[in-house]
């Protein structure tokens, strides 16, 4: 009869796990507070008109937002005090609208491009005068879908 003997010394010790929940709770806070949701930084002052008649955008992701109004006053030693056009983070000039929406576009579904829609943030001192030359581009840029935003304004009786 064969004697088993034991194999001592040559097996590792267990890596110990109990502090792992702890790293990846430290490092799911860590990520929720440097994580920035807002997608662009608002380089103009915009107070949008007031509405009764309103219909919500359903899917945010196909919406591309274009920002018209005055610089805030950090930017107009800069940009001036005249209305400018925002697209994303930085401030534009109309023949910028194309370039922009194909951006845009190359980012979304193939499915889904044709319900992009381009959201116009106006304020409400600005003249029809840039409207007009940003409706214009986005003609000719065959963005169709537009939208103006507005806040919902309450009726009082």
């Amino acid at each position: 009869m064969a004697k088993f003997s034991k194999k001592r010394g040559k097996a590792s010790p267990e890596v110990s796990t109990a502090s792992l929940p702890d790293i990846i709770f430290m490092l799911l806070f860590f990520f929720m507070v440097v994580t920035v949701l807002r997608d662009s930084e608002l380089k103009i002052t915009v107070a949008v008109p007031k509405a009764t008649e309103l219909t919500k955008l359903e899917e945010k992701s196909l919406v591309n937002y274009i920002y018209i109004g005055r610089p805030t006053k950090q930017y107009q030693a800069v940009y001036g005090t005249k209305p400018r056009i925002q697209l994303g983070d930085k401030f534009a000039v109309v023949e910028e609208i194309p370039l922009f929406l194909e951006q845009h576009k190359i980012k979304v579904n193939e499915a889904k491009r044709s319900r992009i829609t381009s959201s116009l943030r106006v304020d409400g001192e600005v003249t029809m005068g840039i409207v007009q030359d940003v409706k214009t581009q986005l003609r000719k840029a065959n963005q169709l879908k537009i939208n103006y935003s507005a806040g919902k304004r309450t009726e009082e009786l």
